[in-house]
């Protein structure tokens, strides 16, 4: 029996040194000495069986349970990380905490279906890494993440997946999964791409239109590399810009002499967007491949999105937390750190009215899933690009004030029911990825993914005390009504009444099998009932031209027409008039040239003395 207390936790200040040595009275076991950071400092926290099974058994009692499809009131018992009974009047073993929800809602923890952590990208780093990022995401109530591995032309997929794994493994906080970019097309890409579907657990794969000779494809790649998806039951995903364009434009914007954060916007508008989304799907359909366009950054790239839902397509839109909760406005602001701090790629729009046209959208399921894009850069970072536009890094903030953003402009605006937030936060995503009902549910069976959620609570978001390691805010003060105040993810309490405690490393690879049901549903049949059939008929048994020379087809000789020679008289179509003047119903078309009246004499000059309109000799 161990003889320590089973809430056992030790500042390290107050603990000493040495490591080799610290186990748990009783058992002769040693302790799991797990870095936990809290807002008093790190500690640790026992890692024995007993304390283990005590710390791991939660009681969620009195609140109100809501899911995507349905809501209602039920306690939750959580042991070793899954959900175990939802019900009333649950019998559950000794020593579990309660947690008293009465008053709030009890809901799927978020799923951020579009991050980039310590991404290497324009000669920098991205400040928030797998280990700030996650600890972020917890603290706004996202329990998983999906991350994009995204490395450079000629890199092998593989090797930037191992690569990724190594980064993200030792520091995630929270669960996490992986789409990959392909950034360049090869059969040794092919081949890799089923080795990943295969054995490494991804599902989703990336392809650019924009950033040319960086990241984009060209569009015959494109729809090879759409081709090749639907053969292994994936998704693809395309960043919608046109690269040429943009790449135009920002040359013509440097020659006006605009350099600063307003270019960015001014180089790739609204429609470059647009007609980059219009073509994605247009040559994903033709590979009858399911699309997930990502970051939806405007009205327009949102109703083609909207428009080809509604002819059958099957493609996904996802708006982002930025373009959900502020505009593009910012660019043309007098401060270039706060103009700067704002660039991302597709840009914010500076139409005004586009978050709230977004959010309509989404709250109808003309969008579908949110996520953030967060790639995060100090301003000193984004300095880089202070002559040149084109040089300061993209991306923005946002997974940790994804939820609140989401419900203060959808559901405290009465544009969306909690049901539909939760839909939009988590569930869909856990569908379109294949994770559900494992994430993206409350029910027996599923993971402890948890946020207790008060609505009557607000919070002012501001960069002094968000913690991620951006020194930038996007949404800086805004008030946000609905607020975490417990948090759970596999069963370990991390937020706890505002309290963040989090594991480095707790977190645990997520892998996302193909075919998921949400994706490839239609595709089967949509694939049999499209096929392009062959018409039955009897053979040609009639002449056939022979061609001597296969280099050269001789032109036919206007003396040899067989229609109309040139020597033909013209002939009239109708017959003349009662009166036996020319109908002017008749043709006076001919292919030999000759016109009708070719016999006539023709008058020098006929002179009007006021012809209609006026005079044109006078003066005026």
């Amino acid at each position: 029996m161990c003889s320590l207390p089973h809430v056992f936790r030790k500042i390290l200040n107050n603990f000493p040194e040495s490591k080799s040595d610290d186990r748990c009275e009783g058992d002769g076991q040693e302790m799991a000495r797990s870095q936990v950071e809290d807002h008093n400092g790190d500690g640790w926290i026992c890692g024995c069986e007993q304390h283990r099974s005590a710390q791991s058994r939660l009681l969620i009692k009195g609140g109100k349970i809501v899911n995507d499809d349905q809501s209602f009131d039920a306690d939750i018992y959580i042991e070793d990380g899954i959900i175990k009974q939802v019900g009333t009047n649950l019998v559950i073993p000794g020593g579990a905490r309660t947690i008293e929800a009465r008053g709030k809602l009890v809901m799927p923890g978020g799923i951020d279906t579009h991050t980039h952590m310590q991404l290497p990208f324009m000669g920098t780093y991205a400040v928030d890494d797998f280990y700030s990022g996650t600890k972020a995401a917890l603290a706004g109530g996202t329990t998983m993440i999906i991350d994009f591995v995204l490395d450079q032309k000629g890199v092998s997929l593989l090797e930037a997946y191992d690569k990724w794994r190594g980064w993200a493994d030792p520091k995630v906080c929270c669960d996490y999964g992986l789409h990959v970019g392909v950034t360049w097309w090869s059969d040794q890409v092919a081949k890799e791409m089923e080795t990943l579907c295969a054995e490494k657990g991804i599902n989703s794969f990336k392809m650019f239109l924009a950033y040319k000779d960086v990241f984009m494809l060209n569009d015959d790649e494109l729809y090879e590399s759409f081709k090749r998806i639907k053969e292994l039951g994936a998704l693809g995903m395309v960043h919608a810009e046109n690269g040429h364009l943009i790449a135009e434009k920002s040359k013509e914007m440097l020659k006006m002499g605009i350099s600063g954060p307003e270019g960015h916007e001014m180089c790739r508008p609204e429609e470059v967007e647009a007609e980059a989304t219009q073509r994605a799907i247009t040559i994903a359909n033709q590979a009858n491949c399911p699309l997930y366009i990502v970051h939806v950054m405007s009205k327009s790239s949102a109703d083609v999105v909207s428009k080809a839902r509604r002819e059958g397509k099957v493609v996904f839109g996802e708006p982002i937390a930025a373009s959900l909760g502020t505009d593009g406005t910012h660019y043309w602001n007098k401060c270039w750190r706060h103009a700067a701090g704002h660039v991302m790629g597709p840009p914010l729009r500076p139409d005004s009215s586009t978050p709230g046209y977004l959010m309509d959208l989404l709250a109808n399921n003309d969008l579908q899933v949110t996520g953030t894009d967060n790639c995060t850069f100090s301003a000193d970072q984004k300095a880089l690009g202070k002559d040149d536009f084109r040089k300061i890094p993209n991306g923005v903030n946002g997974v940790e004030d994804r939820m609140s953003v989401i419900w203060e402009k959808g559901v405290h605006s009465g544009k969306m029911d909690p049901c539909r937030f939760v839909a939009v936060t988590s569930t869909n995503a856990a569908k379109i990825f294949n994770i559900y009902p494992q994430k993206g549910r409350i029910a027996v069976g599923s993971d402890a993914d948890i946020v207790i959620w008060d609505p009557k609570e607000s919070r002012t978001i501001s960069a002094k005390t968000h913690h991620q390691a951006v020194d930038f805010n996007i949404f800086e003060g805004m008030v946000c009504h609905g607020v975490p105040v417990y948090v759970i993810t596999n069963g370990h309490v991390v937020l706890d009444e505002g309290q963040l405690k989090v594991t480095q490393g707790m977190g645990r690879f997520i892998p996302t099998p193909c075919n998921a049901e949400m994706v490839y549903g239609r595709v089967a049949k949509r694939e049999l009932a499209r096929m392009p059939q062959k018409v039955e008929r009897d053979p040609y048994t009639g002449p056939v031209v022979k061609i001597e020379n296969q280099d050269e087809v001789p032109g036919v000789k206007r003396d040899e027409n067989p229609i109309v020679g040139d020597t033909a008289s013209f002939a009239h179509s109708r017959p003349p008039t009662r009166g036996g003047g020319r109908n002017l119903q008749d043709s006076s078309f001919a292919l030999s040239g000759e016109q009708f009246d070719d016999k006539a004499p023709r008058r020098a000059q006929i002179r009007t003395s006021n012809p209609p309109g006026g005079k044109s000799s006078g003066l005026w």
